[in-house]
């Protein structure tokens, strides 16, 4: 089987944690890499759950207040 190079830019910190674990796991980043896309394909999507955060009361409360300071009675732009 041919192999091929993906270059991925992630956060360095998250890359050094992302190593601790795989090597204690046996894995390089390699082939942790390999078994997710192996079974994202398996899966036909993303092997497991993605969503958005669903933000509490007190944060909505927050946003609302801070587009009101920035945009003020105008429309926000990102809206349209």
């Amino acid at each position: 089987m041919a192999t091929t190079n993906i270059n991925v830019r992630v956060d360095s910190a998250l890359k050094q944690e992302a190593e601790i674990l795989f090597k204690d796991l046996g894995l390089t980043m390699s082939s942790a890499i390999t078994m997710f896309l192996r079974s994202a394909v398996n899966h036909d999507g993303i092997p497991f759950e993605v969503k958005r955060m669903i933000s509490n009361t007190e944060t909505k409360a927050a946003l609302t207040e801070c587009k009101e300071m920035v945009w003020g009675d105008e429309e926000d732009p990102r809206q349209l």
